[in-house]
């Protein structure tokens, strides 16, 4: 299943997906949203600079990698992680787990 569609499955509203870091960093300095879900490498090039511009906004992030925990740079190193191939459960408990943190 398609992350976007897990998503819609939570009832959760998507803005994206972004196929471009381009994109994704317009998306992360313009729209409205409450976490954000960011594969690590996005069309080959990896997506540290849209990471900075919303940890900037103070919003949660997630990442999503098939290298774990291990492949993400500092200064992330403490965000949550989604090691692919992932679950639908997996994702839940993270994205949960993350948005209860941000909120303290």
């Amino acid at each position: 299943m398609l992350l976007e569609d897990m998503l819609l499955d939570f009832g959760c509203d998507v803005v994206g997906p972004a196929a471009r870091l381009a994109t994704a960093l317009e998306m992360a300095e313009g729209e409205s949203f409450d976490v954000a879900i960011l594969d690590v490498n996005v069309a080959g090039e990896p997506i540290y600079p849209v990471a900075e511009t919303i940890a900037k906004r103070a919003l949660p992030l997630i990442f999503s990698t098939g290298y774990g925990g291990a492949g993400i740079r500092e200064p992330f190193r403490d965000r949550p992680v989604v090691q692919k191939p992932f679950s639908q459960a997996d994702l839940k408990r993270t994205l949960i787990s993350a948005i209860r943190t941000a909120r303290g």
